[in-house]
């Protein structure tokens, strides 16, 4: 298991990216909409790149980003770890009684796979889990 992001949630992409790009000097490895999600995300890798800064803009006012941001204001959304196997992590987490806001795997676009842990079971962070393709 290895951090893969943290991911801050922000209201203007491109304002946010003058300071993580420009100001910090951090590369822009790409920009990409996920329509499922209702989301624009920046991708910015950190030191040796298997981690990096997500930085997510909701794109419809239906996202849950968008509920979050009006509770919490822009700033730190969630951590996400990369694990090997999904269903073995979530079956482990079930067993270990922790509420988890996807039961199942979700399946994005490029074939990586996801769910999130509650903040309830997790002291106040929201933890995503992330199982790239091979």
């Amino acid at each position: 298991m290895q951090l893969d992001h943290l991911a801050i949630a922000v209201a203007d992409l491109d304002a946010a990216l003058t300071f993580y790009r420009d100001a910090l000097g951090l590369e822009l490895e790409g920009i990409e909409a996920v329509e499922q999600e209702g989301v624009r995300v920046a991708f910015l890798p950190l030191g040796d790149g298997e981690s990096r800064i997500e930085l997510v803009q909701p794109t419809r006012e239906d996202t849950g980003i968008v509920k979050w941001m009006a509770k919490h204001g822009p700033g730190m959304h969630h951590v996400c770890l990369s694990v090997p196997n999904l269903e073995s992590a979530l079956a482990r987490l079930a067993a270990h009684g922790c509420e988890l806001i996807n039961p199942q795997p979700v399946t994005r676009e490029d074939g990586t796979r996801y769910a999130f842990i509650h903040p309830r079971s997790t002291f106040g962070v929201l933890v995503e889990l992330y199982e790239k393709p091979e």
